[in-house]
């Protein structure tokens, strides 16, 4: 997993104005929120306007899941503005693009032409894992992991706490690699079909598809398989140095990412579908937010820039990332983050309750 370095830990307690009265009271929601939860939740918040922040375990490393595709996003947007692409151009999708997940593009036919507009506005808005690889062959793994680095920089934060970003299909060969290596090698199609059995049974069903014996399996059950690939690293992140990256996008400092290619995203991101039960369920209708969300294993997130509706209200705008991990129903851990929404609201966190 990532490590802090002792001078990371030092600027946080620094940063971190301790006195704020908001900042004790949501402390006490949190550990409450969290008791009742029965899991871990990481919580980070940062007034854009006046640079105060607010962490619960968010210098941690954190399983960051889909959130990891708001900078696949701001390369395809940085293409654009380099004019190396269009959101009209259309690419192919092929049988080997398909991966398991949200989304409609699965239940298109390969030889499908499906334009880059509508890919990118599938990946975030639903989270749909085809979309986002096809993306990733687009413009390159490279020069995503570069773009996230980048942002996380230009948001002031330190890049080296952002791992390395993967492919979707990636994450599935890295996470049935935990059972056995030779599961690397298999495609899309092969993990949507072991998805079809139970997370019980997934390591059984792994070693029929490979032709072993279960016993030559390295992890006892997919639990330990998914802990064992969140500790190398990949898609793993502190939430604060994820915060700075969406900062970022309010704040620019990236010639080749403008203001006109921001506001594209950040749009897109007002309309996210998914993650209606978690953070803005508590947060309520008084705040506009411009988010991504994230779903694996026992894990969530939800992540995103959330401003005040009404015009002239004072304060904000607000980044706030959260994510959990523990119980294995998603309902759970939503609940949790509809809390955490309603703590955030009503303990001043952005702004008078």
């Amino acid at each position: 997993m990532l490590a802090l370095p002792v001078s990371a830990a030092v600027h946080a307690a620094q940063e971190v104005d301790k006195q704020t009265p908001w900042q004790g009271d949501l402390n006490a929601r949190m550990a409450a929120i969290e008791e009742f939860f029965g899991g871990e939740l990481g919580v980070y918040v940062q007034d854009l306007a006046t640079g105060e922040a607010y962490s619960w375990r968010a210098d941690q490393p954190w399983y960051l899941a889909s959130l990891v595709k708001v900078p696949i996003a701001a390369q395809v947007l940085a293409e654009r503005q380099a004019g190396t692409l269009t959101l009209e151009q259309r690419l192919t999708l092929t049988q080997s693009d398909f991966v398991d997940g949200a989304g409609p593009i699965i239940w298109h036919d390969p030889g499908a032409r499906i334009s880059i507009r509508y890919l990118l506005e599938q990946m975030i808005m639903v989270s749909d894992n085809t979309a986002s690889d096809m993306l990733i062959n687009r413009v390159g793994l490279d020069a995503v992991n570069a773009r996230a680095q980048a942002m996380v920089a230009a948001g002031g934060g330190q890049p080296e706490h952002i791992g390395p970003i993967t492919r979707l299909v990636g994450v599935r060969q890295g996470v049935y690699g935990q059972l056995h290596p030779d599961a690397r090698t298999l495609g899309g199609m092969d993990f949507i079909a072991l998805r079809q059995n139970q997370i019980s049974q997934r390591p059984a069903a792994l070693a029929r598809a490979l032709g072993i014996s279960p016993e030559m399996l390295n992890q006892p059950d997919y639990d330990h398989a998914f802990d064992a690939y969140e500790a190398t690293g990949e898609n793993v992140g502190t939430l604060r140095a994820y915060g700075d990256l969406l900062a970022s996008l309010e704040q620019g400092g990236l010639e080749d990412l403008n203001a006109t290619q921001r506001e594209t995203l950040l749009e897109i991101m007002r309309r996210t579908r998914s993650g209606e039960q978690r953070l803005k369920a508590g947060m309520g209708d008084a705040f506009s937010f411009a988010h991504k969300t994230g779903t694996q294993h026992r894990r969530t997130c939800d992540a995103g820039i959330a401003e005040r509706v009404a015009a002239g209200s004072d304060g904000g705008p607000w980044v706030i990332v959260t994510c959990s991990r523990g119980p294995i129903a998603v309902s759970e851990h939503e609940h949790a983050l509809t809390r955490v929404g309603e703590a955030l609201r009503y303990s001043g966190a952005l702004g008078a309750p």
